[in-house]
């Protein structure tokens, strides 16, 4: 059975080719565009992994991975910012609230693949 893998960012420039990547590589995937529809699909898709923007409309990635990580029942889900916030201060936030991994705009996408499949591996 395919991993599951829950894309969330607002910008499809980022999103098509993030979903194609993963798709080649054999993951089964959504895409949602905001911080309250990656609630909800959570719930629904429950994805193995989250790959998740910071800067999103009203609910950003911060505040969709500490509900997360506020969950018990989603405490073992992998989630992974891709940002192009880059300065340390939001590195540490997304480390502090429980990213397992902080991947900086722009991204090789053989960075991106490899992190996913050693999330997932473990």
């Amino acid at each position: 059975m395919a991993r599951k893998i829950l894309i969330v960012d607002d910008e499809p420039s980022i999103t098509v080719p993030l979903k194609f990547l993963m798709e080649q590589n054999r993951f089964d995937v959504m895409v949602v565009h905001s911080g309250e529809d990656a609630l909800t699909a959570i719930e629904v898709f429950e994805p193995d992994l989250v790959l998740l923007d910071v800067m999103l409309p009203a609910v950003d990635g911060f505040q969709v991975c500490q509900s997360l990580r506020e969950n018990p029942l989603r405490k073992n889900l992998k989630i992974v910012f891709l940002s192009a916030m880059t300065r340390d201060l939001d590195i540490a936030k997304g480390n502090t609230l429980g990213a397992d991994a902080y991947i900086t705009k722009p991204f090789s996408n053989a960075e991106v693949v490899r992190q996913v499949k050693d999330l997932l591996s473990g």
